[in-house]
């Protein structure tokens, strides 16, 4: 999918989500203060008729006009300047609240009209079966004939609002899974997107790379059947020599592809044994020493690490350290610069491959080890291979019980840092 359509879509799916977000913020809102008007409304007629019911049974003739107000959004004032008793209070707000369904948790308190001082207060929970006790508290308490005043708070009323707004809550929780699928959809088509220019990439490069020997062996071939060599011996063998050679390197290009699929399916077995990583190491160098010299680079060793052993296969591990050490070598400029050191460190053996090339980008850093990526260049083939390497070598460490670590700037160089279970000698 081209990177047009993909931004399209992006933009597009974004705006229409954006549209829909604040529709439903719009909407859900004018819900919840419709909602929290008619709880404020219910709530001012149950406190008017409770005062309206305790002027009524103290006898009183005097009317009091809006006697309730409010103060906050939940916490409401009645003024009676009346005697008021906890009990009587208590039964009447009951009694109303249940009348209007305001099914939730609330606190009253009276209050000294004089004075302004809290005089007696109690916390109802829904459901709260406290009469009894708060009837014989209240026969014990000895009230002048003061005037009172008292005040209702509502601690849990958003949360009451809320649980009446059932199908605003689920049309909500349907968009965020809306939204959810949305944004895990954006990141599938984009790493499909990825996935799709790195196997073109190794697509190209594997073109690439088969091609050569294929026209080399082919030129061969050709020069073999139009010509008579049978008396020139010596190009014969020549030409022999080269088909061999670049049919070695084909077997060896399709080898390390088959041999990926294989890791894939895990069919690859170990052949584990105790190993001096030191004598592989200094293997892998003595097979690279002579191209470093041809292109007038060092390498050195420092191998520090008291313990060296390890329990692997000798195969594989030889090949990890190979494999560096021909990317260390591919990307350097100009002269190579090498430097292998290893160490202990707690029960482990570090293994430090440290070169002065090109570096790799941190923005790439993350992708080096995944199969068939390389760092992007074009269709240019500076540095022949098709993204395996880096995929093989952790692959490979991580079935050893170990792993590897890449600090690299670019233009500076890199280091690859291997870290394997270390066994006694």
């Amino acid at each position: 999918m081209k990177r047009k359509i993909i931004r399209n879509i992006i933009v597009l799916a974004t705006i229409s989500l954006g549209g829909v977000i604040a529709t439903q913020i719009y909407w859900v809102t004018k819900a919840f203060n419709l909602q929290e008007k008619q709880f404020n409304d219910q709530v001012q007629l149950a406190l008017n008729d409770v005062v309206k019911n305790i002027l009524s049974i103290n006898h009183d003739t005097y009317s009091i006009s809006n006697p309730v107000k409010q103060i906050s959004s939940n916490y409401f004032i009645a003024q009676i300047n009346d005697t008021l008793h906890p009990y009587l209070l208590e039964t009447l707000l009951n009694q109303e609240f249940e009348k209007r369904n305001l099914k939730t948790d609330y606190e009253y308190v009276i209050y000294d009209c004089f004075t302004d001082s809290i005089v007696f207060g109690n916390y109802i929970p829904l459901g709260s079966e406290e009469k009894n006790s708060l009837a014989a508290t209240s026969d014990t308490m000895e009230w002048n004939n003061d005037g009172h005043y008292f005040g209702v708070y509502f601690p849990k009323k958003t949360s009451y609002i809320v649980s009446g707004m059932g199908i605003w809550v689920f049309s909500s929780a349907l968009i965020l899974l809306i939204i959810s699928f949305f944004s895990y959809t954006i990141a599938v088509i984009l790493k499909q997107k990825r996935l799709s220019e790195i196997k073109n990439d190794f697509i190209n490069n594997m073109t690439h790379e088969l091609k050569t020997p294929i026209s080399t062996i082919s030129l061969s071939s050709d020069v073999l059947i139009s010509e008579n060599l049978h008396d020139h011996p010596e190009r014969l063998k020549m030409y022999a020599q080269i088909i061999k050679e670049e049919n070695e390197r084909l077997k060896k290009q399709v080898d390390r592809v088959l041999q990926m699929a294989m890791l894939e399916k895990e069919e690859i077995q170990l052949q584990n044994e105790k190993l001096n990583i030191h004598q592989l190491i200094q293997r892998s160098v003595n097979s690279m020493e002579p191209l470093i010299k041809k292109a007038d680079g060092i390498i050195s060793l420092n191998l520090n690490a008291k313990n060296d052993f390890v329990f692997g296969d000798k195969v594989h591990l030889t090949n990890i350290i190979f494999n560096l050490l021909d990317n260390a070598f591919k990307y350097s400029i100009n002269q190579p610069n090498i430097a292998i050191t290893t160490e202990n460190k707690n029960s482990d053996l570090l293994i430090h491959i440290s070169d002065k090339g090109i570096g790799i980008p941190l923005l790439h850093q993350k992708n080096i080890f995944e199969k068939f990526y390389r760092v992007p260049s074009g269709d240019i083939h500076n540095v022949k291979g098709f993204g395996l390497g880096l995929n093989y070598v952790k692959t490979m460490i991580e079935l050893h019980n170990g792993n590897i670590k890449l600090k690299s700037k670019e233009g500076k160089g890199s280091t690859f840092t291997i870290t394997l279970p270390n066994i006694n000698e």
